[in-house]
């Protein structure tokens, strides 16, 4: 279920009748889950965008957040959340690969899941956080490779990886349940796709190329500046 909205309803840009909009929009575009289309509509996309791009928040475009990593297009993050919701059981545990603004792990917990998300920049990840804080949202969130992922607490039932990679990372595989769920952007420059990745109770991967995508690339190491 979802809860009460994060913040008031604002004025002009900001309001929740803007938020109405883009819900309708993403509809339009073919986002069906219902509590991916009602956390949309909860979560305030404006502050977690810089205050000069505020204005901008509701369009469905990704948007520069700083260090070249962008927060990704809203049908984006309702796409590849309906996609690990679409499970025999739904998600409680969830890895986040790609902390980047925050918004993304800000719709997962307004879904009532257990977020566990991962930044390797980080005063990205330190933004973030304040506005975790700001807004009263609990996870978990941590400052390493994601690469490398958060084994220590797996498995998940869910990762959701938001950076572009030429292939699935397999030590990721390895940290989510049987019966679990990756989505991830897979592929090298323009050609990128989002695969999602069931993995099966014997351990077997049911593997399947969805709609294609652009997303910056994942990175190996940690930068804290």
């Amino acid at each position: 279920m979802i809860g009460r909205p994060l913040q008031s309803s604002g004025v002009g840009f900001t309001s929740q009748r803007v938020r109405d909009r883009l819900v309708e929009r993403l509809k339009a575009q073919g986002i069906r889950n219902p509590n991916v289309l009602r956390a949309i509509g909860s979560v305030p996309r404006h502050l977690f965008v810089d205050e000069v791009l505020a204005s901008r928040a509701y369009e469905d475009s990704a948007l520069p957040i700083g260090f070249g990593q962008t927060i990704s297009q809203p049908w984006v993050v309702a796409r590849m959340t309906e996609l690990i919701l679409d499970a025999d059981v739904a998600p409680k545990r969830v890895l986040e690969i790609g902390t980047g603004s925050g918004y993304q792990a800000a719709i997962l917990a307004a879904l009532g899941i257990e977020v566990h998300t991962v930044e390797r920049i980080g005063d990205l990840l330190r933004t973030a956080r304040k506005r975790f804080r700001s807004l009263g949202i609990a996870l978990r969130s941590k400052h390493d490779d994601g690469h490398i992922g958060w084994a220590e607490e797996g498995p998940f039932d869910a990762i959701m990886v938001t950076a572009g990679a030429e292939a699935i990372v397999e030590g990721l595989i390895d940290q989510l349940a049987p019966g679990g769920t990756l989505v991830a952007p897979v592929g090298g420059g323009a050609t990128q796709a989002l695969v999602r990745i069931r993995k099966q109770m014997d351990g077997s991967l049911d593997i399947k190329e969805m709609e294609p995508v652009l997303f910056v690339p994942l990175l190996p190491g940690v930068v804290d500046r």
